[in-house]
């Protein structure tokens, strides 16, 4: 992956930012990097290199809180129906153009970035909880996401928010999640011979903002409240599904 020396400390800094999300809320890590990362490598080149680090912190997070993770949930529901898209979002990673993919990737972004910062700021009112062939619909097209991007977060998410209640247990579980989906990942990418040692060289020194972003992010989880921190993330999120929309 080679970059210069300014275009590898933004990629560097934006890693650190992403993990710094991911630490504090439990998602985000993988969407922030792809939607600007993209910007610098493209998205076939950025994802061996990334998900490594992805699999370190989720791991950390994971089995440092692994107390609050809901097993039953995650192993009944989540990671079946997420790994029955995997295998179809690999295949569309291959295939597809990189133009196209770019631009899929965007209005992926953009849309659901949209909802969910329409959700952060919309005022608490009743609603309907979707049904359960809803949400396992989600996790199946969050395995095919997931699959394509390395984010299938979005949907997980939105169904994880529907059943699970405490912010300790949402974190968790949703970090023993993508530590399984990951590993998939980093298997499928050595398989393929995405990831050599210039890739795993360019991991290596990305460990940095690894460890700058779990730090920030663990202190932030214990001080920052999520209702002020999720509209800031997912407004960003938006304006940059819409730059790769245009430059797709």
């Amino acid at each position: 992956m080679p970059l210069t020396d300014a275009a590898f400390a933004a990629l560097a800094s934006i890693v650190a930012l992403a993990f710094a999300v991911e630490a504090c809320v439990g998602f985000g890590a993988t969407i922030i990097t792809v939607a600007l990362g993209s910007l610098l490598v493209p998205i076939e080149r950025l994802l061996p290199v990334f998900i490594p680090l992805n699999v370190a912190l989720s791991a950390w997070l994971s089995l440092r809180y692994w107390r609050d993770v809901d097993v039953r949930l995650l192993a009944r529901r989540m990671l079946p129906l997420m790994a029955l898209g995997l295998p179809l979002g690999l295949f569309a990673l291959r295939r597809a153009n990189g133009a196209a993919l770019t631009r899929g990737f965007g209005m992926f972004v953009l849309v659901l970035a949209l909802l969910e910062l329409r959700q952060a700021l919309a005022p608490a009112r009743p609603h309907t909880e979707p049904a359960r062939w809803v949400r396992a619909l989600a996790l199946f097209a969050g395995g095919v996401v997931h699959g394509a991007f390395g984010t299938g977060g979005p949907l997980a998410v939105w169904v994880a928010g529907h059943e699970l209640r405490r912010p300790a247990a949402f974190r968790s579980t949703l970090s023993a999640l993508w530590l399984t989906l990951n590993i998939a990942l980093v298997c499928a990418y050595a398989a393929a011979g995405s990831i050599d040692r210039a890739s795993l060289g360019a991991t290596a020194r990305l460990g940095a903002a690894l460890l700058i972003g779990l730090a920030v992010g663990e202190w932030a989880h214990r001080r920052v409240p999520e209702r002020a921190f999720r509209p800031v993330v997912f407004g960003g999120l938006a304006l940059v599904g819409a730059v790769l929309v245009v430059r797709g």
